[in-house]
């Protein structure tokens, strides 16, 4: 079943703020395999003018997804969340996240069509620090598979 092309424009209340660690950012830099020391090195994120430690550019893709399942979870869309892969992600950057950051998600439907049977939702995060500064706009796209016919 199609989903409802009138959810197009509709934006999920902001997330709870979700403060960023430094050891999280660590062990994101770990898990992705990125040994740029900004990342875990507090002189060397200065010596690049940042206060503390920034986190790798796909950090916020956690908080973004995670953000993104108000929209997954919102029974009225009708979004069959056992028939859905990820398709696509990419980011536009304000600024850094940074160690310390407190960073809240606003999740917009931004568009919903119908592919070769597949429904494709696009999902854009715009994500804020505590004093209300926009930090970076995060892209979704996920693909629902069309229901195998018996």
């Amino acid at each position: 079943m199609a989903l409802d092309q009138s959810f197009v424009g509709r934006t999920y209340p902001p997330t709870a703020p979700y403060e960023v660690g430094r050891e999280k950012i660590r062990e994101f830099a770990e898990a992705v395999g990125d040994a740029n020391p900004v990342y875990t090195d507090r002189e060397a994120a200065a010596a690049l003018g940042h206060a503390d430690v920034i986190a790798p550019p796909t950090f916020v893709f956690a908080i973004t997804f995670k953000a993104a399942g108000d929209v997954v979870q919102d029974p009225q869309l009708g979004l069959d969340y056992s028939r859905v892969v990820h398709g696509d992600q990419k980011f536009a950057y304000r600024r850094p996240v940074r160690a310390g950051d407190r960073l809240t998600v606003t999740s917009t439907i931004e568009s919903i069509k119908s592919l070769a049977g597949n429904d494709v939702l696009d999902i854009r995060g715009e994500v804020y620090d505590e004093t209300g500064e926009h930090v970076v706009t995060a892209w979704t796209k996920l693909v629902a598979r069309a229901a195998e016919e018996a």
